[in-house]
């Protein structure tokens, strides 16, 4: 597999969450489960040990069994296998030698435990992980433990040889901008694949396209802890912008409608009222009803739904059929639960 190649396909890519019993502790059968689900639903990679997976998962000493799992389901599939990377140098770099042995294709790299560093020590710090393995830059947004990142550094990540994509979630467009800029101005808009993770603007971004002084780029694909849910509208959303964007044809109104009909049910998700604190449990709280998870507990006891979150995913399922893939779920979970 061309990796560089299959990522400027425009690929989904859930952000892949942690399936847990009632004692916290890991359920395999679902985890698995989980993993078919969105392979069946038409994914083009998984992203495992990232946000939605808890951060936590490295104390609960969960990273190399929870990517192992993931890994056995993806691999006889051609996607992109995509392995959360933290920490500082010494851990990230244990991470990714971790990633690669396993068979995964990608670092995404966060840096939310550097958050007082320079720049220059950041890009060492990516320069250092690149040599491991292929590096997918992480521009997460600061209130769910990331940090904010200037042009000046983004500028300099793309000009390391091993990037190969970089995911933007930092929830604002002027900080979006900076990234798409420095990979334009960096010359490497054919080699760096940009993927939304902008769970506010998903369809939009997918359907934009930038110029920036004859400098043309568009997001391809996205990595995003919004489509761990009803992935399988999340890929057909995929489609129709890359077809959209393909033919040239004018968006049409409905499709308009839709991007805000996506963000408003994000919002019941990913919990924006209180600052996200129930953003891992909100999406925990669909595939517990759907029945993919027996509940939606989270490593941390106090990471839960926020009061009246229930409600508003009662909401976006009601007013929002069309968004939703139950009938998919229902129609093979005893298969995936095997």
């Amino acid at each position: 597999m061309d990796l560089r190649a299959r990522l400027f396909e425009g690929l989904a890519i859930p952000a892949h969450p942690l399936a847990l019993n009632q004692d916290r502790r890991l359920d395999e059968r679902r985890q698995r489960a989980l993993s078919r689900y969105y392979l069946a639903a038409g994914a083009g990679g998984l992203a495992v040990g990232v946000h939605t997976t808890q951060f936590e998962i490295r104390q609960a000493g969960l990273y190399e069994p929870v990517l192992r799992i993931a890994m056995e389901e993806m691999r006889t599939r051609e996607v992109v296998k995509v392995a959360g990377v933290v920490g500082r140098t010494e851990q990230a770099l244990s991470e990714a030698t971790t990633a690669r042995d396993l068979g995964y294709d990608a670092a995404l790299l966060s840096l939310g435990a550097m958050r007082d560093a320079p720049v220059d020590e950041l890009i060492r710090h990516a320069r250092a992980v690149a040599a491991h393995m292929p590096v997918f830059g992480f521009y997460l947004q600061p209130s769910v433990g990331g940090r904010i990142l200037p042009y000046e550094f983004w500028r300099q990540f793309a000009e390391i040889e091993n990037v190969v994509a970089i995911k933007m979630a930092p929830f604002n467009r002027y900080q979006t901008l900076d990234v798409v800029r420095a990979v334009a101005e960096s010359g490497r808009g054919e080699e760096i694949a940009l993927y939304t993770g902008n769970d506010d603007n998903i369809l939009l971004d997918l359907l934009t396209t930038f110029d920036l002084g004859g400098e043309w780029l568009g997001i391809v694909g996205g990595l995003l802890g919004h489509w761990a849910v009803w992935t399988k509208r999340a890929v057909e959303h995929l489609e129709l912008a890359k077809r959209l964007r393909r033919t040239g044809e004018p968006v049409p109104p409905w499709v308009l409608t839709q991007a805000q009909q996506i963000t408003d049910s994000n919002a019941a998700l990913f919990d924006p009222s209180h600052a996200f604190h129930g953003c891992i449990a909100g999406i925990h709280e669909v595939l517990r009803r759907q029945g993919l998870l027996e509940g939606r507990w989270c490593l941390n006891p106090a990471e839960e739904m926020s009061p009246g979150q229930s409600t508003d995913i009662d909401r976006v399922v009601k007013t929002y059929p069309h968004l939703i893939d139950d009938d998919f779920v229902a129609e093979h979970l005893s298969e995936w639960l095997s």
